[in-house]
């Protein structure tokens, strides 16, 4: 079975060009799928006001959540066929959990209980950096509540005694060979 390393943070520290350019090296990457569905969301709901929270933009928060939970969740399970030896995740099932407490918003037990039973190896997170970071249709956020968010995802995966590493700015490069040097042969 591979070794599962999370690559998180708040919204726009650049997880996905670093987990684009993981995928250049050869290693097997889960891409997030918040993005689609909050795409989604704002198509089939008012987008005629540019909400922080896209849950703003779904019928039932609860079952777009739920939703997410299960594709991360099947995601977790696809990386147990994997034959390679390490399979990143943009993003992992308690950052659903930190976002809803973010968001205020209530949980069944039952969740918890889905990221306690599937554990990943390693979580590497993406600290927030003003430079780097621009709104956009998908990114909803301001530079203030992504730091918020940002707090609450360290918070979560604490809460779920997760230690995670941090990783230092620099170019994309520099950053997932960071990831490659600093977490892989800890493996």
């Amino acid at each position: 079975m591979p070794k599962r390393i999370v690559i998180t943070g708040g919204p726009g520290t650049g997880k996905t060009s670093v987990i684009r350019v993981l995928e250049q090296k050869g290693y097997f990457c889960f891409h997030e799928v918040i993005r689609d569905l909050t795409l989604e969301a704002k198509r089939n709901g008012d987008p005629s006001t540019i909400h922080s929270n896209p849950l703003t933009f779904v019928d039932d928060p609860f079952r777009f959540n739920l939703f997410l939970l299960e594709s991360r969740l099947e995601h977790f399970r696809a990386g147990e066929e994997l034959e390679h030896p390490v399979v990143f995740y943009d993003r992992g099932l308690p950052d659903v959990l930190a976002y809803m407490k973010y968001f205020d918003q209530e949980y069944p037990g039952e969740f918890i209980s889905y990221c306690e039973r599937h554990k990943y190896d390693q979580v590497v997170v993406l600290p927030p950096w003003e430079d780097i970071y621009t709104r956009d249709e998908e990114r909803l956020e301001s530079f203030d509540q992504a730091l918020e968010i940002h707090q609450e995802l360290v918070n979560t995966y604490s809460d779920l005694s997760y230690r995670t590493l941090s990783v230092p700015r620099g170019t994309v490069e520099e950053r997932a060979e960071y990831i490659i040097n600093h977490v892989i042969p800890l493996m």
